[in-house]
């Protein structure tokens, strides 16, 4: 899942403290690394781009497919790609985790695969990763009064799958402050 990099729409936490244009260029380059990180044969990779108008814009890599990500919360938006038919695991990462490597997706596919979900706990309580075993697990209610952007981000997530089996992929950091670059 990405923003596209448009000064003044994303990593606003960060340009906070380091300005919008350095926080912008900051996060252009990082997700230019993320996506040659993690696309790799074992796996379809695909764009889950917002806004949704800027599906076709000219930074994102043309090889890639890309679908819109849609109105509502993060939340919602989560959901509903998780919901997409597909034929095994699927995962959703955003695009601020300098130290993710495609074994961690690797090890949280895996994991995916023996439990109903996924979640790569992030270091600040929230999440890097959030992965389904099937799309019917994505129903109403999934992501529903989860606090975002708190350190109860994952907790909060975990409780809205009533009892499902859940495994923990590694915990990595993302970024949204300049303490955490």
């Amino acid at each position: 899942m990405v923003k596209a990099p448009v000064a003044g729409r994303v990593k606003t936490r960060l340009a906070h403290d380091i300005g919008t244009i350095p926080a912008t260029w900051w996060f252009r380059h990082q997700v230019a690394r993320l996506v040659r990180e993690v696309t790799d044969p074992r796996w379809d990779t695909i764009l889950a781009v917002s806004p949704d108008t800027d599906l076709r814009a000219p930074f994102w890599p043309a090889l890639l497919p890309r679908v819109p990500q849609g109105a509502g919360d993060l939340g919602q938006r989560m959901a509903r790609l998780l919901r997409l038919p597909h034929p095994g695991p699927v995962c959703l990462i955003g695009g601020d985790l300098p130290g993710l490597k495609a074994a961690h997706i690797a090890r949280a596919v895996r994991l995916c695969r023996g439990h109903d979900a996924v979640f790569g706990p992030a270091s600040d309580g929230g999440f890097w990763l959030v992965g389904l075993r099937h799309p019917s697990l994505a129903r109403a209610g999934l992501f529903n009064s989860v606090r975002w952007s708190t350190p109860h981000a994952l907790a909060d997530s975990l409780a809205s799958l009533d009892r499902r089996r859940v495994a923990l992929a590694d915990t990595l950091a993302d970024v949204d402050r300049a303490a955490d670059l």
